[in-house]
């Protein structure tokens, strides 16, 4: 009997890219994690990083995507050793789990502090320029969508009041907080208490859709109906 061949190098390369493939593939985490890499590359060509800005950048979104790797791996190893429950199994997918969430806690630190003052100083020249934007804009822009979320919900008919239908209230509630937040705060803290409460205003949205109460078309509308609505607003009492 002959004995295995050895895999090549070639052979190693086509493993690897396998794996990689079958995690993006499977494993929706892997695919949300790789997209925001991707945008937080191409923010950081835009505005400038330094070498080493965007080195510890490339450091910690590899991080991410090796920690999210591995923990499928577990996963998979797990759910092959073990036919029912077993505490242990349990743990040690937890601990994998842990070790992404650390790992992600870290990249968005080394965003945070790479993009603060860069990001900082180009939104507040935004939220200048929307602020002395003729409010008649914004008027239009809000009039507009509240006729396509009219006859949206004509047509389709669905939902209630407080649930479901076309849009959803909890987003419009949540994106409405995030533009008043941002508004509100000072031109030291603006940055971020504006992504914070953007970040919880699109947990808030996401709840709805995988809840199964609304779909992402509903959120979308929502979102846009409450921060178009909170702008006008500010435009016209600031």
């Amino acid at each position: 009997m002959s004995a295995r061949r050895a895999p090549t190098v070639i052979d190693s390369f086509n493993y690897a890219f396998e794996g990689i493939i079958h995690v993006l593939r499977t494993q929706r985490n892997m695919r949300i994690h790789l997209a925001i890499g991707v945008v937080v590359i191409v923010l950081a060509l835009v505005v400038n990083v330094t070498k080493f800005e965007l080195i510890a950048l490339l450091i910690s979104i590899t991080f991410v995507l090796i920690a999210e790797m591995l923990n499928s791996a577990v996963e998979g190893a797990v759910d092959i050793a073990t036919t029912s429950f077993d505490p242990m199994a349990k743990l040690a997918k937890d601990i994998a789990a842990g070790a992404v969430l650390i790992a992600a806690m870290n990249a968005i630190a080394v965003g945070y502090l790479v993009f603060a003052n860069k990001v900082a100083n180009r939104s507040a020249d935004v939220l200048d320029r929307l602020r002395n934007a003729p409010a008649e804009l914004t008027v239009v822009a809000l009039v507009l969508t509240v006729i396509a979320v009219i006859g949206t919900k004509a047509w389709t008919g669905r939902g209630t009041p407080l649930r479901g239908g076309l849009p959803s209230g909890h987003a419009a509630v949540a994106f409405a907080g995030w533009i008043a937040a941002t508004y509100v705060a000072g031109n030291g803290h603006r940055f971020l208490v504006s992504s914070i409460a953007l970040i919880m205003a699109a947990l808030v949205a996401q709840t709805r859709v995988e809840s199964g109460i609304h779909s992402f078309v509903e959120v979308t509308y929502g979102a846009l109906l409450g921060s178009l609505a909170t702008l006008i607003v500010f435009q016209v009492f600031t």
